[in-house]
């Protein structure tokens, strides 16, 4: 690995900023309480996550947990009580996002980029806790939209032409992705959370911001012609045997449009670039995301099954012809939430179309994605009980 420089760590930690929303962090004790009682614990294979979830065929099917919801020992509780009732066996949890940090890290180099909007609480404890109802706890990791290092290094942001930081549509600073200190930052904070107990760390905001028309160029110092997607794709190259080492996975979250673009997006991210160097890709294949007519469907929004398969089928042909074979290297991000003024409003049936359309296109594991980890309004469209529900995948070329 190249020296990198770390001066950017080092720096003092921001002060307030990110708003206090973490009064639910001050309650004592966290659902790790709940670990002593596993008799609704089902038993999913080796006790030790490490053999449990090592096997590439192994189904992921989880829940995305925002910072919020994480501090709830009350919120964290009724979660595990989903997942011990449903075929749900992981939990997405936010343990670097916009706002800073959410746990108490040993680095002194890393904490110093804490952020003000508190912690998991006994975090060991947690851990313990789901690791005791064979729920893998997955890290998610906000990597170049970091608010807080951006804030706190200026010298490590994108700038405009005139050298003043660049600001995205909602006045935040991003950090520079050619920017190998801040490469190092984001796999440090990743190796910390693999050795406590994380099998798998997500990175998401794993790309460049949008360069809208609207607003100022974007200019990387570290550039030196290197293309946006071979610097992503570099940073994973970098990034995976460290996690690999410290005993997690290594995945990626995507913009949903990458499954199907045959170049790269403006934001970098290009499948044939990073599907080879992470252990799982994450595509966001929210229906209501699509434009009108995407796919021949007037109305994405509505048709939730044909979106979905016709993304996921188009990653699932990209994979073979770079000869990756991995059971369940795509595990779409599904929709369970609903956009205003869109209809129908999303609920349990539009929660199985989606899932419906992953298993047609020969894969297995999804995650659900609600902002504010609400998944009650969904609980009907989740089987009771883990099944592998995949189809033998069947090119287009071929039908």
């Amino acid at each position: 690995m190249r020296s990198i420089p770390i001066l950017f760590l080092t720096l003092a930690a921001c002060g307030a900023g990110e708003g206090n929303r973490t009064a639910v962090a001050q309650q004592p004790a966290h659902p790790a309480a709940a670990a002593a009682d596993t008799t609704h614990a089902r038993p999913r294979g080796p006790d030790t996550l490490a053999h449990a979830f090592a096997d590439d065929s192994q189904i992921v099917r989880a829940l995305y947990v925002n910072r919020w919801a994480s501090q709830s020992p009350k919120r964290m509780a009724e979660l595990i009580a989903i997942a011990d009732s449903t075929e749900i066996n992981a939990f997405v949890i936010d343990m670097k996002d916009e706002f800073g940090l959410n746990f108490e890290s040993a680095d002194t180099l890393v904490k110093r980029n804490a952020g003000n909007a508190g912690h998991v609480p006994h975090l060991k404890e947690l851990l313990d806790t789901l690791h005791a109802h064979h729920i893998l706890p997955i890290a998610r990791l906000v990597t170049f939209k970091d608010s807080v290092a951006a804030r706190n290094n200026p010298q490590h942001v994108i700038r405009k032409p005139d050298g003043t930081p660049w600001r995205d549509k909602k006045g935040l600073t991003w950090v520079d992705p050619y920017d190998h200190a801040i490469w190092e930052y984001d796999i440090r904070v990743a190796v910390e959370m693999a050795k406590m107990g994380f099998g798998e760390v997500q990175f998401d905001y794993i790309r460049f911001p949008e360069p809208y028309k609207s607003l100022p160029q974007q200019v990387f110092k570290d550039a030196n012609g290197v293309t946006k997607p071979h610097a992503l794709a570099e940073f994973f190259r970098e990034a995976c045997p460290r996690v690999h080492a410290g005993g997690a996975r290594c995945t990626a979250d995507i913009f949903g449009l990458v499954t199907t673009v045959p170049g790269a997006l403006e934001i970098g991210q290009q499948w044939e670039e990073l599907a080879p160097h992470a252990d799982v890709l994450l595509p966001m294949v929210y229906p209501s995301h699509y434009p009108h007519g995407s796919f021949g469907v007037e109305r994405p929004n509505a048709e939730p099954y044909k979106i979905v398969f016709a993304a996921i089928h188009r990653a699932h042909e990209r994979d073979g012809k770079l000869d990756i074979a991995a059971a369940n290297h795509v595990r779409p991000w599904l929709q369970a939430f609903s956009l205003k003024g869109m209809s129908p409003k999303y609920g349990a049936a539009e929660l199985e179309e989606q899932k419906r359309a992953v298993y047609d296109a020969g894969y297995d594991g999804w995650t659900l994605w609600s902002p504010g980890s609400v998944y009650e309004p969904f609980l009907a469209g989740l089987e009771k009980k883990e099944v592998s529900r995949k189809k033998p995948f069947v090119s287009a070329k071929t039908k």
